[in-house]
């Protein structure tokens, strides 16, 4: 036997005790990994499906706000033209899929001006495809009214549940001074052509007033109740950081802000009027879901807009969780109402 043959054995059986304690321990935590894994994710779950938490925020009403470009200046104005960004019409259609998934009953398009992007037809488009492809209960739109034309009710207001137009007074002059109107066009003879469009064209209408330093002291009970709305609603003039406040904000809206018991007296002016909705500062902060154009929640608690990442990125339970969202208040302040036009039972 030469030397080579005599050590191979001890060699061997040194190898082969060495493999086998390798292989008991990574046996060992083979089994000790699958048990976290169960541990952490329970039965039968899939690490790779991204699960709501029992606590997650169901997105009833949203707010999506596709574009910031306006057309008209109001001094007070939350959400100006920081961007001009608006998403395709495919991925803003993938994102109010998500929504719908989540539990979104109710989506409301804003601006900016929402009638400003492609001539109101972009907004058309998803009007349509929330209301017979998502089959939402209701859809609805807030704008300012100077762009709408009668050939966008007749091809696309089937679809629309509520037209809300924004208005703060019913002096020409007053609008001008707030900068609700562009150039010499008459921002209330549009008001009063667009409810007999919706009257017409079977939409429910609702006019929304910011109420500020000039409007503060009118009486707008008269031509409220001549021109019906199903709800009125009205905030009190808001100030958000980075909007219409700050260094950074493209508006200054100081000059706009008044007092509570400011706001209330004009609240107590207008108690005949069944339809009005009051929305002070500390009703409406956090009370809203807004998507802003990239599909990102924002978040206003800290008094200005911190947006979340993009539900279009990483979903809508992991989004809606850094929304701030305070949903009792968005029962207390009536966001929950009936807001399908086929359950309003209205007289066309």
């Amino acid at each position: 036997m030469n030397s080579s043959t005599f050590l191979a054995g001890p060699w061997l059986l040194l190898q082969l005790c060495v493999t086998s304690v390798l292989s008991f321990f990574a046996r060992l935590l083979d089994k000790t990994f699958s048990w976290t894994v169960v541990a952490c994710e329970g039965p039968g779950s899939d690490p790779d499906v991204n699960k709501a938490s029992p606590n997650a925020v169901t997105p009833t009403s949203v707010n999506y706000h596709f574009t910031r470009k306006c057309n008209y200046k109001c001094g007070f104005c939350f959400h100006t033209a920081k961007t001009s960004f608006v998403l395709p019409l495919d991925e803003a259609k993938r994102g109010l899929k998500l929504l719908k998934d989540s539990g979104m009953e109710k989506i409301n398009f804003s601006g900016g001006e929402p009638f400003l992007h492609e001539k109101g037809d972009f907004l058309g488009k998803l009007v349509h495809y929330c209301k017979q492809d998502l089959e939402l209960p209701s859809v609805s739109i807030v704008s300012n009214g100077s762009m709408i034309k009668e050939q966008w009710f007749q091809k696309y207001g089937d679809h629309l549940d509520i037209l809300a137009i924004s208005c703060d007074s019913f002096d020409e002059a007053t609008n001008q001074l707030i900068g609700r109107t562009q150039g010499r066009k008459s921002h209330l003879d549009n008001l009063y052509k667009i409810q007999n469009w919706c009257q017409q064209y079977k939409v429910a209408f609702k006019i929304n007033s910011v109420i500020n330093t000039f409007n503060v002291d009118e009486d707008m009970t008269e031509c409220i109740i001549q021109l019906n709305p199903v709800r009125w609603k009205v905030f009190q003039c808001l100030l958000i950081d980075g909007e219409n406040a700050g260094e950074e904000a493209l508006r200054e809206a100081e000059r706009f802000t008044i007092s509570d018991q400011q706001f209330q007296d004009f609240l107590d002016r207008h108690s005949s009027i069944s339809c009005l909705v009051p929305e002070s500062n500390e009703k409406m902060r956090n009370s809203y879901l807004i998507l802003d154009e990239y599909m990102r929640f924002l978040d206003c608690r800290g008094g200005r807009k911190e947006p979340s990442k993009s539900i279009l990125d990483v979903g809508v339970s992991a989004a809606i969780s850094f929304s701030g969202f305070d949903e009792k208040m968005f029962l207390k302040r009536g966001g929950k109402y009936v807001w399908s036009k086929a359950d309003m039972k209205l007289e066309w």
